[in-house]
């Protein structure tokens, strides 16, 4: 969990975030023990901006990767570490594209406390593709 969640911090330096000022790095684990990267990336039209958990997804599943362990998120202003960073909503719907409700999210905040969530805890009630 440590390493994972350094590898998050490693990938919020390379946020594009001009708007906000708001750096956020993930780094996705695969059951096949490769980790993938993603940062934020804004836009000035705002809506076509992508987060960093989507980034790290997309970027693992255009490889072929479909099965994941973990993920672990950083983030805050100017790139410090603030608060506890969650993924967002849209980031919990592509997650649970994916991962089952027991899907360990790893936080971490600016005191170096450590959070580990479940995406069901995060998304009760996903829309899957079991409800089709």
């Amino acid at each position: 969990m440590k390493d994972l969640l350094q590898k998050a911090k490693e990938a919020m330096t390379q946020s594009y975030s001009p708007y906000s000022g708001v750096k956020v790095g993930a780094a996705l684990l695969t059951k096949n023990g490769k980790i993938f990267l993603g940062t934020n990336v804004e836009n000035a039209a705002f809506g076509p901006s992508c987060c960093a958990e989507r980034s790290a997804f997309f970027s693992a599943v255009s490889q072929g990767e479909r099965e994941f362990s973990a993920i672990a998120i950083v983030g805050g202003k100017d790139g410090k570490i603030a608060d506890f960073f969650p993924p967002c909503g849209v980031c919990r719907q592509v997650m649970a594209e994916f991962c089952g409700a027991d899907f360990p999210i790893y936080l971490e905040n600016d005191r170096g406390e450590v959070k580990s969530l479940t995406l069901g805890e995060l998304l009760p009630h996903a829309f899957t593709k079991e409800k089709f």
